[in-house]
């Protein structure tokens, strides 16, 4: 049998495609620190600690998993109008916000165009704009870590079609002003507005779909609902977009155990409200005890999640300790940010044995 070299075959800008860098499972965190699992304190995937709505837990017990889900999403669509106060027009759901941006992209985004993003900025972007065949532009953020407009516009020419802005910023914690939006808007590319912790900052543009066809805004019930083991977020765009994205995504994308979890999760939101304010308390009282810490700077944060700053070349020693600990944060390889970690925010046992180790790092 001659050979067969594959990588003939795959797309060029496939074959040394990046990946995302993701996160390790409980189970090998435990076993790298030595420690059993329920011993770890996972604090890097802004994870909530609360975990889902008792009712949603229920119903995902009594699903009937022999039955194929609504391709066109009447029940999901119709209870996050109703949680939203958008048109159920406006919405599409996907298995997670990933897919919404992986559809994104397949939607817009052909080989050789360009996409902007604030740097630093969730890496999940920059992954799907190179599977796209799309070519990243990272502008940088400035001493705040506020989004550029001015080189935003800079680094706009022919080939650039899309725009993305998290805000609150993961990792950075802070919030994209209104009017910062609404210029970018005036760009006449697509922008698209990360809203993934929402409920921990109560700042949104969604009314902005309204009277922009080219603004699309994303959340997802992983944070504030705690599914995000079951893979289920949406996003809020102006009907024309919708309509493509409906028609595009895979006609079952969002299983049947998401899709009764959310609803459920929907029903009980007033349950998990009340944590989201227990983890903005906690995310409050931590912010204070770092503080305290010489070497620190904990930067403010409306996520569920406060970025870490350290003196220079102490952030990786730091992180090391507390994985030798058990306790594991979250690192990025962003030159920007070698001297950073991002804390998740946990529950106030958590915070009190990471602020002690942290104490015995520094």
């Amino acid at each position: 049998m001659r050979d067969f070299d594959m990588n003939m075959l795959i797309k060029p800008h496939l074959v040394s495609a990046p990946t995302y860098a993701a996160m390790e499972p409980p189970e090998i965190l435990a076993k790298k620190a030595g420690i059993s699992e329920n011993q770890i304190i996972k604090l890097n995937g802004n994870e909530n600690p609360y975990g889902a709505s008792p009712r949603a837990i229920a119903a995902v017990k009594d699903v009937p998993l022999h039955i194929y889900p609504d391709p066109k999403q009447i029940l999901i669509r119709e209870a996050l109008s109703k949680y939203t106060k958008m048109p159920m027009d406006f919405i599409v759901a996907g298995a997670g916000a990933d897919e919404l941006i992986d559809l994104i992209f397949r939607l817009f985004i052909s080989t050789g165009d360009k996409v902007l993003d604030f740097e630093p900025t969730f890496g999940m972007y920059s992954f799907g704009a190179r599977l796209a065949g799309g070519s990243l532009e990272l502008v940088q953020r400035d001493e705040n870590f506020d989004i550029d407009i001015g080189e935003a516009k800079k680094n706009c020419d022919d080939r650039t079609k899309m725009v993305f802005v998290t805000s609150p910023n993961n990792p950075t914690g802070n919030i994209a002003s209104k009017s910062d939006i609404e210029e970018l808007l005036e760009l006449n590319l697509i922008v698209v507005v990360d809203e993934a912790y929402y409920e921990f900052s109560g700042c949104t543009v969604q009314e902005l779909t309204k009277n922009h066809r080219n603004l699309i805004v994303l959340r997802t019930m992983s944070k504030w609902a705690g599914l995000a083991g079951l893979r289920v977020g949406y996003g809020i765009m102006h009907p024309d977009i919708a309509r493509y994205m409906m028609e595009i995504k895979p006609p079952y994308n969002v299983n049947v155990a998401a899709e009764v979890a959310l609803l459920a999760s929907l029903e009980d939101s007033e349950y998990l409200l009340s944590n989201v304010k227990l983890i903005i308390r906690e995310r409050d009282r931590m912010y204070n005890l770092l503080q305290e810490i010489p070497g620190v700077i904990p930067w403010p944060s409306k996520g569920n999640y406060i970025l870490c700053e350290f003196d220079e070349n102490q952030a990786q020693r730091v992180y090391e300790g507390l994985a030798s600990k058990g306790i594991f944060v979250r690192s990025f390889g962003s030159p920007r940010l070698k001297d950073f970690f991002r804390i998740a925010i946990g529950t106030p046992e958590q915070t009190d044995v990471l602020v002690k180790v942290m104490k015995e790092l520094v």
